[in-house]
């Protein structure tokens, strides 16, 4: 654990000259200073973490990470473990909306099951993953990052996950479950209230792990989780932008944020979630969502649908033409 934590203190600063030498070109296209708004600053987002003064997104990837939870066995979910494999299989044969969205993206999709997809423990009673567990997803969710990619689309699969990422973030940023529990998967009022106790039992059976935010990961979290946690951290050092999906994937890299005030800024959020406690996590990560399309679905659905918003923007900046290579006038 000391040598993850050291991980995630030490990071690399992007490449400020690749993104003045972005803001130089902005600055003379044909078009008001500062037009296209967001759009400019993905730009120089991407460029500065690719290194690049004109960013590339020729190899886009998604890569979903899959994980069952313990604690569905307290009712926090009105799905069955058991779907969480089923819809693997669905990622495999092609008939999930991320298999849609990804082929619109043009982007490589990768699917992990992550310890077998074996069940982390209930932690209303114990610790989600014993140390060397979590040190591994960790470990299997770094090495799954390709040193090429321009760009790191992350989702998750995991029926009760928004348990734990509810959980996460409310020994993170403090609160009880009633503030962080919602709906998921399609809870009722009775079933979010549920939730929200049993939230509330594994924050007192474990108030310790307030203190850490790597031990707040290990012990309430879910393998997943921990994956897309190492992949975040192996795309900051590998200086590779990343977007983030929904509420469970920014509630796996929140510990990041919490160890490094700036461990996150290689990321952007792709939409905020019709999750309840989205927009709270959101705001203490100091991210600010791309799309706000309600959705609730998990799997990078979010982070996919991001990618064209990207890709258009980078399509501005590298084939609009210059105030005088196109012999219209600038501002006097």
């Amino acid at each position: 654990m000391a040598g993850l934590h050291a991980a995630c203190v030490d990071l690399p600063s992007p490449d400020h000259a690749a993104s003045q030498a972005i803001a130089a070109r902005e600055a003379v296209l044909t078009k008001p200073a500062g037009s296209l708004g967001r759009l400019e600053e993905l730009v120089a987002w991407l460029g500065a973490w690719q290194g690049r003064a004109t960013p590339s997104l020729e190899r886009v990837r998604i890569v979903i990470f899959a994980g069952n939870h313990g604690v569905v066995r307290q009712g926090v979910s009105p799905w069955p473990a058991s779907v969480t494999a089923q819809m693997i299989g669905n990622f495999f044969a092609g008939g999930a909306a991320i298999n849609q969205l990804a082929r619109i993206a043009d982007a490589t999709l990768t699917v992990i099951p992550m310890a077998d997809l074996a069940p982390t423990e209930d932690f209303t009673t114990a610790p989600a993953m014993t140390i060397p567990a979590f040190l591994d997803a960790v470990t299997a969710g770094y090495a799954a990052v390709d040193a090429d990619t321009d760009l790191l689309c992350l989702g998750e699969m995991g029926i009760g996950n928004t348990t734990a990422a509810a959980a996460l973030a409310a020994a993170l940023f403090g609160g009880t479950g009633r503030d962080w529990a919602g709906r998921g998967t399609g809870l009722d009022a009775d079933g979010v209230a549920h939730k929200a106790a049993i939230i509330d039992i594994a924050l007192a059976h474990h108030a310790a792990c307030r203190d850490d935010p790597l031990v707040a990961a290990q012990t309430l979290g879910g393998y997943e989780m921990a994956g897309i946690m190492g992949a975040v951290l192996a795309a900051r050092h590998r200086r590779i932008p990343v977007l983030l999906d929904g509420f469970v994937c920014s509630a796996a890299a929140a510990p990041l944020r919490r160890l490094n005030p700036t461990g996150l800024t290689h990321t952007s959020l792709s939409h905020r979630s019709a999750e309840a406690a989205h927009h709270a996590l959101a705001g203490f990560m100091g991210l600010n969502p791309l799309l706000d399309l309600g959705l609730r679905l998990g799997e990078a659905s979010g982070a996919a649908l991001a990618v064209p918003l990207l890709r258009a923007a980078l399509a501005c900046h590298t084939g609009m033409a210059s105030f005088a290579d196109a012999g219209v006038s600038e501002r006097t």
